[in-house]
């Protein structure tokens, strides 16, 4: 099996994202050149391999790698391993360094209306901007799943979206009240103003053209504190860790449970409310 020939047919999969497939690169060729040198094909990869892989990265390198470097790397390469072997030759033995938790910088509710207030105006753009930023927050958004959006995705009668998501997964989420109203503004008097040909996306620029996320980015200098802020409110109101993962779009639990700390607190409060001994 050509391990270069493997490389490239998984980095044309059309299962990746872009931005996947770019990220991807770089990692799953380091790989191959390591295999390479140790005169090893691809059918030979076992756990013994990847334990020394990864011992490999851990090594100090004119600047030492960080955990969550190495984690990511070593998913680059056991996807790219799961498609080409298959996932039932996959050792799925924990390789990757702990990593110090991190709880997401998470705006608080008060914070959040803040920004969209300063949103407000009637010129086109900031009627945009507002809906933009609302939809993210609204419906916990990836950048790249808000300017993804098309007009046929927004569902007004039963105020919902229809999200493509990471690797092209597909999931529908509630729009709320206040993003339907905002997108309804948009779409009657600041898209007609934008628009300049046939252009079936949702958030258009100043050329008529789909957004890209740095316009996002400038709009709301860090938009996936709107994602983290949709997800800690909502637990934060007694939704369950299980229905966040469902509207994020998580394929995990684990990913979701970044957020538990939320889901604690919220339970100590009721324990305390509720326990006679409390």
């Amino acid at each position: 099996m050509d391990t270069r020939r493997a490389i490239e047919r998984f980095l044309q999969s059309p299962a990746l994202g872009e931005g996947t497939r770019r990220s991807y690169r770089h990692d799953v060729e380091e790989f191959g050149g390591w295999l390479e040198e140790r005169s090893l094909a691809l059918p030979e990869v076992d756990v013994r391999a990847l334990a020394e892989y990864a011992t490999e990265l851990g090594r100090a390198r004119p600047r030492k790698l960080a955990p969550a470097t190495i984690a990511r790397k070593l998913a680059a390469v056991r996807s790219f391993l799961r498609f080409t072997l298959g996932p039932t030759n996959v050792p799925d033995a924990s390789l990757a360094p702990r990593r110090p938790r991190r709880l997401p910088d998470t705006p608080k509710a008060a914070e959040v209306e803040a920004a969209l207030v300063e949103l407000d105006g009637d010129e086109p753009l900031a009627v945009r901007n507002r809906a933009l930023v609302e939809t993210v927050y609204s419906a916990g958004l990836r950048s790249a799943e808000a300017v993804g959006l098309n007009l046929g995705d927004v569902d007004f009668d039963r105020e919902q979206l229809h999200v493509r998501g990471k690797g092209g997964k597909e999931r529908i989420v509630p729009l709320g009240e206040e993003a339907a109203h905002a997108l309804a503004r948009y779409l009657h008097q600041a898209r007609p103003e934008l628009v300049s040909g046939p252009e079936t996306a949702l958030f258009l620029s100043t050329r008529g053209r789909r957004l890209d996320t740095s316009t996002l980015r400038r709009v709301f200098a860090h938009p996936h504190r709107l994602r983290h802020a949709f997800a800690t409110h909502l637990l934060e109101g007694g939704a369950d860790l299980r229905t966040i993962q469902d509207l994020l779009g998580h394929s995990s639990l684990s990913t979701t449970q970044l957020y538990s700390h939320v889901d604690g607190r919220r339970l100590r409060r009721v324990y305390d409310r509720s326990h006679p001994r409390s």
